[in-house]
This record gives C-alpha cells, sequence and structure tokens, in this order.
C-alpha cells in the first residue's frame, strides 16, 4: 500500500513538471515569436514618413557596427536612441553587418532598415559631377574638387607635380614638369570613396581616348613632340571660343615660330602669374621674364597653361594654310587677322583703341550666336 502511494507521489510531481516545463517553452516561445515580430515589424516599417528630405552620410573603411549606428542616428537616419539600438542588433541577428561596404550613400527619411541595410551593402556611393570646362588649368579643377570634397587642393595639386606620379601614368617626367594639359575636359561622376590619384587617372584616361599613335604621328609630322602639340592647344584654347577660328590662329602660331617672332599670348603671360592674377594684365606683366611670358621669351612657354579640349588638339595638328602673323580681338569673341604689322596695327586702332568699337560687346556675344 505504501509503496503504490509514493508511486502516485511521483507520478503527480512527473506530470507538475511537464507542466512546468510545457508552460515555460511556450512561455519562451510566445516571448520569442512576439520578439521575431517586433524585429520584424521595425525591420520592414519606414522609420519616418517623410520622402521628400534625404540625407547623404559618408562610412568610411574600419567602422564597425556601432560607430555606424551612432553616424546613422546623429545624422538624423535613424530617430532615437531606440531606433539606434534596434538597428544595431536587427544587423546582429540578420548577419547584416558583414555586408556593409565603405561609401557616401544618400538616405530617404522614409526608408525601412532593410531598405538601409540594402544601400549599405550596395557600395553605390553618391556620385558627384564635376565639369572640366575646356581651357581651364589644374588650379581651377583643384578648387573644383574641393568644392565637391573630393580632393584637398594641395594633394591635387601636388600629385599633378609629382615626378613619380606623372611617370606611374607613363610620361616621362624628364620632360613633362606637370600633368597640366593632360586633364581632358569633359563631365565626371566621381564619388568620396575615390582617391585623388584615382581622379586624376580617370582624367588621363579620357585623354588617351583621343591622342594615340595617329596623332604622335601627325604631330612628328610638324616637327611636334606631344608635350609641345599640347603646349600649343592650350595656348589656341585659351585665345579663341569660336571654333571656326582655332585652325587660324594656329596658323598664326606655326607662322610666328617658323619667323621667330615671340607668340606674344596674353594667356601664357597670365599662367606665368597665376597665384597674384586678380583679372587685369598690366604692362608690367608684360615686361617681367616667367618661363610661361611669351612677350619676354622666344618659342613656346615652358608647358601647357591649360587643358584644351579635342577641337583645339585637332586645330593643332591640323592648322589653317595662311600667311596670317596678328590677330586681334572684334571684343564679341572673334578676331581680325592681319598678314602684316601695319595692318594689325590699324585694327588695333579700330577695334581695341576706339572705345565706341567695344562699347556694348563682349566674349559672350559669341555664346548667344551659337544658341
Amino acid at each position: 500500500m505504501l509503496s503504490d502511494f509514493f508511486h502516485t507521489i511521483n507520478k503527480m510531481a512527473l506530470s507538475s513538471k511537464r507542466m512546468i516545463f510545457g508552460s515555460l517553452f511556450l512561455i519562451i516561445f510566445m516571448a520569442t515569436a512576439i520578439k521575431a515580430a517586433f524585429f520584424a515589424r521595425f525591420a520592414f516599417s519606414p522609420l519616418k514618413v517623410d520622402e521628400k528630405n534625404t540625407i547623404r552620410v559618408q562610412i568610411r573603411k574600419g567602422q564597425g557596427p556601432h560607430e555606424i549606428s551612432r553616424i546613422l542616428r546623429s545624422s538624423g537616419v535613424l530617430s532615437s536612441e531606440c531606433d539606434e539600438a534596434r538597428f544595431f542588433w536587427l544587423g546582429r541577428i540578420t548577419r547584416e553587418w558583414n555586408q556593409v561596404k565603405a561609401g557616401e550613400y544618400e538616405f530617404s527619411k522614409s526608408m525601412s532598415p532593410f531598405k538601409i541595410f540594402s544601400l549599405l551593402s550596395s557600395g553605390i556611393s553618391v556620385a558627384r559631377s564635376v565639369t572640366v570646362i575646356e581651357g581651364e588649368n589644374m588650379y581651377e579643377i583643384a578648387d573644383h574638387l574641393e568644392k565637391q570634397k573630393l580632393s584637398s587642393k594641395q594633394e591635387f595639386l601636388k600629385l599633378c607635380k609629382s615626378r613619380e606620379f606623372i611617370s606611374s601614368l607613363g610620361f616621362d617626367p624628364s620632360v613633362i614638369i606637370s600633368l597640366e594639359g593632360f586633364l581632358f575636359p569633359n563631365t565626371y561622376n566621381f564619388n568620396k570613396t575615390m582617391s585623388t590619384q584615382e581622379i586624376i587617372r580617370l582624367m588621363i584616361k579620357q585623354y588617351r581616348t583621343i591622342w594615340g599613335a595617329a596623332e604622335d604621328s601627325r604631330a612628328r609630322e610638324l616637327g611636334l613632340t606631344q608635350y609641345q602639340a599640347m603646349t600649343l592647344a592650350s595656348i589656341i584654347e585659351k585665345e579663341t571660343g569660336a571654333s571656326q577660328e582655332r585652325p587660324l590662329i594656329a596658323s598664326v602660331f606655326f607662322n610666328r615660330l617658323k619667323k621667330k617672332m615671340r607668340l606674344q599670348s596674353d594667356p601664357t603671360t597670365i599662367y606665368g602669374i597665376w597665384e597674384r592674377y586678380q583679372g587685369n594684365l598690366h604692362k608690367s606683366d608684360l615686361l617681367e621674364t616667367t618661363p610661361y611670358n611669351t612677350y619676354a621669351v622666344a618659342g613656346l612657354p615652358l608647358g601647357p597653361i591649360a587643358n584644351p579640349g579635342k577641337e583645339a588638339i585637332h586645330a593643332v595638328l591640323y592648322p589653317a594654310d595662311s600667311e596670317y602673323l596678328y590677330f586681334v580681338s572684334h571684343n564679341n569673341g572673334t578676331h581680325q587677322f592681319s598678314r602684316t604689322l601695319e595692318e594689325h596695327n590699324l585694327a588695333v586702332q579700330k577695334f581695341q583703341l576706339d572705345s565706341k568699337a567695344r562699347e556694348g560687346k563682349s566674349w559672350r556675344d559669341l555664346e548667344k550666336q551659337s544658341k
């Protein structure tokens, strides 16, 4: 009888344990399900309802989950400390943190956490458009890049003048003193993950799409090296914006070089004093001897003074056949060409010294005509 009693007690105890464990399992299961549902709702729901405003955030190499979560909250992508913690743990649970790539990303405030992770793992950075206009020099390009926060001006110019870097691009640094002239004009889409070296290499790559073996061969026929051709092209680019005039202006410079006349080009003189140039060229500037002042030095200047476009380069390789030795501005973007100094002086008198001839005219008139 006593053994039956204890057997019954044991059965009751075992049944209670089963009930307790069953209840605990149910509680744990329900808690896990609730937690999973909560995270699922958080993961797929927009954090804010604001599709108009976007936020740019830069994620750098080496930044971990905690730091990235803090950056997203401080920038306004995540709205609170609670969102920051949830976002951190969501990434841990789903292992999304393993996929995050460095870059500059643009987030909409209405994005869900999973869409945020999807963007962070794409590696597709915000493209920053930089337009290099024909005739801009490397100092002006450096300003554009610094303004877009893609490179510091100092770093860009240092690389453009680095003998080691110039050599790595396939140029001879004993001949080419800087990359001026080879930073090809174009509209580029850079991003902040790119190094300054990568940005420059893209510009040089673009240049090499228009200068190859055929251009080298043609330059040699004219008695020019590639560097000399680009130097002359840069001067032509700065002297006129009228495409139909470029071959004529090229012929003027070729004719002057053959006669050993100085080129006397204002843009070359300006480049030689670029760091102090304030927009006006003075007589004292024309008398100052610099490697770029073609009033003071014979032949071509030390190197290119700007970055020429395709048309200016073509004008050097295929100049017009003319006897012109001079040209003077019409004050509207075009020029008067002359064969003799006497003709030139008359043109100067007519178009430059007569104030009425300049009145109401601008080189911008040429832009209006082309539209």
